[in-house]
């Protein structure tokens, strides 16, 4: 019983929960204000740009090289963990170049946010869930530079073993798995509503 009150607390587990708690209360907000909304006047549907169809990829794929790198980790091996981790941030940054390209996509066709509510949702919800990726590539750089200034395996080793390191690498690996999930969630929400621009690649 004295090991419970004693335990130490982790305040930074818990204010990761409760940003996640948030951001799902605020896209179930901002979805079911979409659902309402397109059965009002001036919705006109859009399709996503295609491009957003490699970006789905690429944030998939970085929660894979995310979980390698985790074991990777556990298991010593430090310099595949420095390498996942890599590819990690790159396939972060990957995602954002791609939504970037796929509004330009949608300017390029003439997709704006004046006179069509469908339009700006769309630019709201990817606009949105793109800020949770940019907090997330910020707290990999930080684990990532880590690593690197750590190359020696003892300093790796003693990094490895220490448990607020150990608890910084789950929270981040659980709020990447969450902006992934999220994503997947969201885009298999527009896809329904709206399709796919088969067009090519511009």
């Amino acid at each position: 019983m004295s090991n419970f009150f004693t335990k130490r607390r982790e305040p930074f587990r818990f204010m990761v929960w409760l940003g996640i708690a948030g951001s799902v209360m605020l896209f179930t907000v901002l979805l079911a204000a979409y659902v309402i909304r397109s059965s009002g006047p001036n919705w006109a549907n859009v399709k996503l740009p295609n491009v957003f169809l490699l970006s789905t990829i690429a944030i998939a794929l970085s929660s894979l090289t995310l979980n390698n790198a985790n074991r990777a980790f556990r298991q010593e091996r430090f310099d595949n963990y420095r390498s996942y981790m890599t590819t990690t941030l790159i396939l972060g940054t990957l995602f954002i170049l791609l939504q970037g390209w796929g509004w330009r996509q949608m300017v390029l066709a003439g997709v704006d946010m004046q006179g069509n509510p469908a339009a700006g949702f769309v630019y709201m919800i990817s606009g949105l869930h793109l800020l949770h990726i940019l907090i997330g590539l910020i707290y990999l750089v930080i684990v990532l530079v880590e690593a690197w200034r750590r190359r020696p395996y003892i300093d790796s080793f003693v990094y490895s073993v220490n448990p607020p390191n150990q608890l910084k690498i789950r929270l981040v690996t659980l709020y990447w798995h969450f902006v992934d999930i999220l994503w997947l969630g969201l885009f298999i929400f527009l896809l329904v509503h709206h399709g796919v621009d088969l067009k090519p690649l511009l």
